[in-house]
């Protein structure tokens, strides 16, 4: 295993990426203006990274001999997506450094060992315990009341592997159709609202935070992001020192997200962390055209040792929205909105639920 501050990048140099979807072309995207060259590993033949590189691997992550030639073929190697097989991860990091550090997903891909560590830096969650059976759920539940969010513990997103329990619903019910034997419940949290950090770090312990961005979903999946979240200077500023304290606690290298629960109490609000994504992040995407430098580059430059850069926000107010499933047939009208930029992933047919794409709109700031 390498010790990524002996990692330090050229252009012309290769960075290899697991995984080739949207977040994948992008990092490559940013690279290439950077000089360097990406290659992609993805078991999808239809990968939409794929049409943006010129060289890429298409194989299954069991797939040892194709792991260990595409390794061969890069200079580092990092991942757009967090639940890279433990035993693929170990097959590279054998042979070229791959950033953020393999280790880190022990944490972050069990939500258990994610909300434990996170407590253990004294940072505020919400209440939550281990579920192993429909027995230990009726405890859980008797200790952190209704209503509860119940989770898998690994592999959920946009809202999958989890429900809402309420009072009068059967738990053995709810439990069955979770289809798992590891699981974890939280207390549900009233929030205000829903913000994330997008923090960078370099293997020298330089961290960046972007403006901390309030989050809008829409069937569990993030609709709207805006920056800057309309939230006190001082919330902020504790906002992205929890994102910091993660990153610095992990050893991080690259972009990770923290969302976060901004809650209102009597001392006023307060923020609860999440859950972390150790990667370039949805939420972020509003950087690629309303920041000096996108979470792209940023996570592009920390992977191959180069200083972070300062993200200067470029206007008052800069929105992201996703479109979702058929809303990409749409895209023609965005093109003529002042301010705003359509991205395009080049995806295949609109399913329901599906990021096609998004747009990002900037209000310049007064006096411009």
């Amino acid at each position: 295993m390498t010790d990524a501050r002996q990692v330090k990048l050229k252009p012309g140099d290769t960075i290899g990426i697991l995984g080739g979807g949207q977040l994948g072309r992008m990092l490559a995207m940013a690279a290439a203006r950077l000089g360097l060259r990406c290659q992609m590993f993805s078991p999808d033949p239809d990968s939409p990274a794929f049409d943006v590189v010129l060289n890429a691997t298409c194989a299954e992550y069991a797939d040892v001999e194709a792991l260990e030639l595409f390794a061969n073929d890069v200079d580092v190697i990092t991942y757009e997506f967090e639940n890279v097989p433990a035993a693929a991860a170990m097959v590279l990091d054998a042979r070229r450094p791959v950033l953020p550090n393999r280790k880190i997903l022990e944490t972050t891909q069990d939500r258990l060992a994610e909300k434990d560590f996170v407590t253990r830096l004294g940072i505020g969650t919400a209440t939550y315990a281990d579920v192993t059976s429909v027995s230990s759920l009726r405890e859980a539940i008797a200790r952190i009341g209704l209503p509860a969010v119940l989770k898998t513990r690994r592999f959920g997103y946009d809202g999958k592997g989890q429900a809402i329990i309420r009072k009068g619903d059967d738990i053995a019910k709810v439990w069955t159709s979770l289809a798992t034997k590891s699981a974890i419940l939280e207390a549900f949290v009233p929030f205000e609202r829903e913000i994330s950090v997008i923090a960078a770090r370099s293997a020298a312990g330089q961290v960046e935070c972007f403006d901390v961005t309030e989050n809008e979903h829409r069937d569990h999946i993030l609709k709207i992001s805006r920056a800057p979240a309309p939230i006190p200077d001082s919330l902020a500023e504790e906002a992205r020192g929890v994102a910091g304290k993660i990153a610095t606690a992990l050893d991080y290298v690259g972009v990770l997200a923290v969302e976060m629960f901004v809650l209102a109490n009597g001392t006023g609000p307060k923020v609860l962390v999440n859950e972390i994504a150790p990667r370039v992040h949805n939420s972020g995407h509003w950087t690629l055209d309303g920041a000096s430098i996108s979470q792209f580059e940023q996570h592009i430059r920390a992977i191959a040792g180069w200083p972070l850069g300062k993200p200067v926000r470029h206007g008052d107010v800069v929105t992201m929205t996703n479109l979702i499933g058929d809303e990409i047939k749409d895209y023609e009208k965005w093109l003529t909105v002042p301010g705003a930029t359509v991205h395009i992933y080049g995806k295949g047919t609109p399913r329901p639920g599906r990021k096609m794409g998004h747009v990002t709109e900037v209000r310049p700031t007064k006096g411009e």
